[in-house]
């Protein structure tokens, strides 16, 4: 809802429009399998849109909690080659938190994970795909457009060994609004923080993103799941807490997000419906 990548809702709020961010909402599909990837971000208009306590529907597809799991019934189209994404996806929360952390001194952007470990079940007709695996569920909600907060930063989730989940939120580093988040959350309810270790440099991707992963020791990519003008997204393999590990990586880059050469290329990936 209020999609922060939407060019549609970028344009809305220059144009010094009053935008309802209910008006601009998209379920991203994102799949990297290598027998059949898929990439879908279609925005709807808020007559295509409904939500409640328990149900959140945008356009075909829907997002429901059942009382025990977030199911999401997915009725897409990917682009740029147009094919169906269809099926239905349940994660399954092995402890939910209400948390939640300012990523910037204004406070007018919030982070919190709902379920930073789950068990997650995909069940897709288009493509035939049917795995199950480990889930991470979280929440970003801001007050202002994010290009008013911050201009890039690293993230990164890392199951360890007993279970518990790391997060990492390193925002602006080296600047002096930058602010770092190093929480671990256990499945028992705990969240403790931790003393991050020292940043470690890694190769810029093929658009130029600078990215950096805080590890105790050398960082490696092991499968490199996004590469785009304003954004990567990537498994690395590090050292965290005394363990070699795996992490789910994110680096964004604000300006080159609301860069006009880059908000006239995304109605190619993110199409818009009513």
């Amino acid at each position: 809802m209020g999609s922060v990548f939407s060019p549609y809702y970028a344009w809305a709020l220059r144009g010094g429009q009053t935008v309802n961010p209910d008006n601009h909402c998209a379920l991203n599909v994102a799949l990297y399998s290598r027998s059949a990837r898929r990439w879908s971000m279609t925005e709807r208009g808020a007559r295509h849109c409904h939500r409640d306590e328990t149900q959140f529907t945008i356009g075909p597809s829907q997002l429901r909690w059942d009382g025990q799991a977030l199911v999401i019934d997915i009725n897409e189209v990917a682009l740029p080659l147009p094919r169906r994404i269809r099926g239905t996806i349940k994660v399954h929360p092995q402890q939910l938190f209400n948390f939640s952390a300012a990523l910037h001194p204004s406070g007018l952007h919030r982070w919190g994970p709902l379920a930073p470990s789950a068990r997650i079940e995909v069940d897709l007709q288009q493509p035939s795909q049917r795995w199950s695996g480990q889930a991470y569920l979280d929440s970003n909600e801001g007050d202002e457009p994010m290009a008013g907060a911050c201009t890039e930063w690293d993230w990164s989730r890392t199951p360890l060994p007993d279970g518990s989940t790391a997060v990492l939120y390193d925002v602006d580093p080296g600047r002096p609004e930058a602010r770092l988040l190093a929480l671990r959350f256990f499945k028992d309810g705990r969240i403790e923080p931790f003393e991050a270790p020292g940043h470690q440099r890694l190769p810029n991707t093929a658009w130029r993103i600078a990215r950096r992963m805080r590890s105790d020791g050398p960082v490696s990519v092991v499968q490199q799941l996004e590469d785009t003008p304003f954004y990567q997204r990537a498994v690395l393999k590090s050292r965290l807490l005394g363990a070699e590990v795996e992490s789910f990586h994110e680096t964004l880059n604000v300006p080159r997000l609301v860069s006009p050469v880059v908000q006239a290329m995304l109605p190619w990936r993110m199409p818009r419906r009513g």
